[in-house]
């Protein structure tokens, strides 16, 4: 492990060891119960009614043209219509993009038979059909019905009802369709009733349908193919998160029309299906041409949205276990399960499932959980009700766990994620968190809403509100609000009442009022002080003058430019403000305009005191301070570095990096607080500083300057005591940093500046570690540094490296395996071998590189930009052509 260090958080390193073996596992299970509890707004029946104006005056002829799929009902059922160009219809419903609310979905019995066989990989043509039969409720009367359906054929449609209640949904009647067609400028399918439906009455919809398979991305019901016991293989697995159901079925396609699932799957007999509930039953059918189907179905569904439902269909293996009676299984390919790369995956994921049962005092409410990791998945992760969807790269093999497990400590210590999305939000292009659907007119715009700035800024966001609440209010406010709307739909406002009605009534309950240090005091209500930050894009830089005592805000803006006429951004922010002062914590103050003098901050330039704002950096700003501020703080680190805790170490890096990049400060003020550097055995330090000074355009393209030899002294000189520490840990016991949860990504940093200087023993280490795995496979690089010391090997070595490389590509079969394999295979210095790598992917083809752009990785590097050059002029057709 690294050293320990006398001063940084304000916890110990035995709790965040503690925490970060918790963080790995939490990805499996927070999404879910966030998914549990909603998050869209909840519309009451009479406010969804109100959304329509009847009877709009239809636009005049040749105003409104629609590519309109047309369906008329014929005598067997089967769809007569086309599409029909320049198709006029008056305005209507079908150009909203909220579904009128004269239907309410209660349950769906779905049906799906995708017609993949493991004897013939999926083409482009791979299909499905499938029946939906939903029942819904009349809340008023209409001849119109509308949900969701795109990329799928209607074969027929008929509605059913009224349905008699008390026997079994028998129905008495048949509403007549008259006509089918489709809006596909939002995604509607609209059913023209003989008759109007009436209010009150339940109805079933049933729809028989066929669609593609997405074989271009993953969304709606896709298809991996994978290699597994050296043969080549494919499955099925659907991604329905935002708007992708109405891609597989004909649904009410909203957040806030839940319904229950009855859900059956038709698949080959030699693959598994799941779904998100238990296996209810299984029997046999057969096809026209009399070959054999497998039909499985699935116990209920609780309530639930439609973005949830999720299937897969694989031929994969599984390792279980059971918590607290409930089921847990991890699927993955049959050579990840037998290595068992699932084992530390299923062994964290019931602890954490109880953790949190026992936190919120939740039960978790479905009967089985199977957790499957795809060979390539662009979602990462997918919070399915009893079906998780992972990439098999952050979930199979510990390593990658750990590094999982790293970043979701950042999340909580050391702000990695809050510093990730400052990097890229900012007040001129970036987007407010919270969004008004209502003001949307195309589907799309809510599929962009699924970005970082919902995921990292809001959580962000929330990890700032529990900075100015203590952890009790916090976790109470929390239970509250879970309990209040389980199995319901919620506003952001909703969130914001139940942390401001606890964090009033709790300290009362708890008597805490007679303790003034215990007292919450706000400058405003939560929802206020929380609406101006999520109401408006981008972020403040908070100033501070220690001469004076005065803090200002101002809008971040990219490459800020002095005296700079910017876009009016009249808002402010009400700015939670935890402070240091000589390594002692303050008392929380509140910035609540553009300006504010704090005299209990002021410092005079004789003293030795010194002043850090944004205590363990949970605001979501940048901070900085006048000429003097900074002064103090750069004469701190070199005289006591370790005074200044680590976190806040790393925290005056990255702003003052960021800060000068963008113009707020001079270059020379970031620089000078490395000058301390080489006392500074932190690791994760070193990489905020690396991550900022040595970055990939600085890599690619500085080789032949001057400022190169001038860098490299510099940085050597201060990088030699950490690297002495790690490179010592690597040679004689690396298994020691599986528990440093902390150095264990800032690693792979260290070791590629390292290399890349030039220093001898970054060099010869990395030729010993490649040398022994050559020799010895089963002694594998350590995983944290292996894609530099591939990388170098290969750069270091001759044609014998290279071949023995490709050779092992050419046996892997996981994708995260296979992209580090090729990267690495164009770190060659030899041109020659360069130009025979894309011969290769590109002409001759013995294998397979679908994985990467091979001569883009080539023209990463210094002498392959030239070599790719010269290929490409050469071979222009030949490339074109593939």
């Amino acid at each position: 492990m690294g050293p320990s260090s006398s001063s940084g958080f304000y916890v110990s390193r035995g709790v965040v060891l503690l925490l970060a073996g918790l963080g790995a596992a939490l990805l499996l299970t927070l999404a879910v119960l966030a998914a549990l509890y909603g998050h869209c707004a909840r519309v009451p029946g009479s406010e969804r009614l109100d959304r329509w104006v009847p009877e709009a005056a239809p636009s005049p002829p040749g105003e409104q043209e629609e590519l309109s799929l047309t369906w008329k009902p014929g005598s067997a059922g089967e769809p007569e219509g086309s599409v029909t160009p320049g198709l006029w219809r008056p305005p209507g419903p079908w150009d909203q993009l909220l579904l009128p609310p004269w239907l309410v979905p209660l349950h769906y019995e779905l049906e799906l038979w995708p017609r993949l066989r493991p004897d013939e990989l999926p083409t482009p043509e791979l299909g499905f059909t499938g029946r939906v039969n939903i029942t819904v409720r009349c809340v008023a009367a209409t001849a119109l019905l509308l949900l969701h359906s795109l990329f799928l054929n209607c074969k027929s449609a008929e509605v059913r009802g009224p349905l008699s209640p008390g026997t079994e949904d028998a129905t008495v009647g048949r509403v007549p369709v008259k006509n089918v067609w489709f809006a596909l400028h939002m995604q509607y399918m609209v059913l023209e009733l003989g008759e109007a439906l009436q209010p009150g009455s339940r109805y079933e919809l049933q729809l028989s349908f066929s669609g593609p398979v997405n074989q271009y991305s993953k969304e709606g019901l896709f298809f991996n193919v994978y290699t597994d016991q050296g043969e080549r293989r494919a499955l099925l697995a659907s991604q329905l998160e935002p708007t992708f159901a109405r891609s597989v079925f004909p649904c009410f396609d909203e957040p806030a029309l839940k319904a229950t699932f009855n859900i059956t799957i038709i698949h080959h007999p030699s693959y598994v299906a799941l779904s998100n509930m238990p296996k209810l039953g299984q029997s046999e059918k057969r096809d026209v041409n009399g070959s054999k189907w497998t039909v499985t179905t699935f116990y209920t569904t609780p309530h639930m949205p439609t973005y949830l439902v999720a299937f897969a269909i694989c031929d994969y293996d599984h390792v279980n276990r059971t918590e607290r009676g409930k089921e847990i299984r991890i699927w993955a390919r049959k050579d990840a399960i037998a290595n068992g790369n699932a084992d530390f995956a299923l062994n964290i994921t019931g602890p954490i499932f109880s953790f949190l049962e026992d936190l919120f005092n939740i039960s978790y409410p479905l009967p089985k959980t199977d957790i499957f990791a795809l060979p390539n998945f662009d979602c990462r992760a997918m919070e399915n009700w009893g079906l998780l969807m992972f990439d098999e790269s952050t979930l199979l093999l510990q390593p990658m766990v750990w590094k999982l497990g790293y970043h979701e400590l950042n999340e909580v210590f050391f702000s990695h994620t809050l510093h990730g999305v400052l990097s890229e939000d900012h007040a001129l292009r970036s987007r407010a968190v919270s969004m008004k659907v209502e003001n949307f007119t195309e589907t799309s715009e809510i599929n962009k809403l699924f970005d970082l700035f919902t995921y990292r800024k809001g959580a962000s966001m929330v990890r700032m509100l529990s900075s100015f609440l203590n952890e009790n209010l916090f976790i109470n406010a929390l239970k509250s609000y879970l309990e209040a709307f389980s199995y319901s739909n919620a506003k952001q406002d909703d969130l914001w009442r139940h942390f401001q009605m606890v964090a009033v009534l709790l300290p009362e309950l708890l008597c805490m009022a007679i303790d003034d240090q215990s007292k919450i005091l706000l400058p405003a209500s939560v929802k206020s002080i929380m609406d101006s930050w999520t109401h408006q894009s981008g972020f403040p830089v908070i100033t501070l003058n220690i001469s004076t005592g005065v803090i200002k805000q101002e809008p971040f803006y990219l490459g800020k430019v002095k005296n700079q006429t910017l876009l009016t951004h009249n808002d402010t922010w009400i700015v939670p403000i935890l402070w240091i002062k000589n390594g002692i914590m303050q008392p929380l103050v509140w910035l609540d305009k553009s300006s504010k003098i704090f005299p209990e901050m002021q410092v005079s330039d004789s003293d030795h005191d010194w002043v850090i704002l944004n205590l363990n950096m949970t605001g979501y700003y940048r901070v900085n301070y006048d000429k003097l501020g900074w002064k103090k703080l750069n004469q701190q680190l070199e005289k006591n570095s370790k005074a200044i805790p680590v976190i806040h170490r790393l925290q005056l890096i990255d702003d003052a990096f960021s800060l000068s990049k963008n113009n707020y400060i001079e270059i020379e003020t970031a620089l000078d607080l490395t000058k301390y550097l080489a006392e500074e055995d932190e690791i994760i330090v070193w990489h905020a500083v690396l991550v900022n000074l040595v970055t990939r355009d600085l890599v690619s393209y500085m080789n032949n300057y001057d400022i190169y030899p001038l860098l490299k002294k510099y940085l050597l000189k201060r990088l030699i005591s950490i690297w002495n520490i790690y490179s010592t840990i690597i040679r004689e016991n690396v298994a020691v940093l599986q528990d440093d949860y902390l150095a264990l990504v800032p690693l792979e940093k260290l070791f590629e500046t390292a290399c890349w200087l030039g220093l001898e023993d970054c060099l010869q280490l990395s030729r010993e570690l490649f040398k022994n795995w050559v020799n010895h496979p089963e002694n594998e690089i350590p995983y944290p540094i292996k894609k530099v010391v591939l990388c170098y090997g290969i750069a270091l070595g001759n044609d014998e490296e290279w071949d023995f490389l490709l050779n092992t590509y050419a046996n892997k079969t996981m994708e995260e395996e296979k992209i580090q394999l090729a990267y690495a295979m164009s770190c060659s210095k030899d041109p020659w071998i360069l130009n025979r790598y894309m011969d290769y992917a590109i002409l001759m083809s013995p294998f397979n590189f679908n994985e990467t752009n091979i001569i883009e990785v080539v023209a990463a590097s210094e002498v392959g930009r030239y070599v790719a050059k010269d290929f490409l002029a050469n071979n222009w057709q030949a490339v074109s052509e593939r």
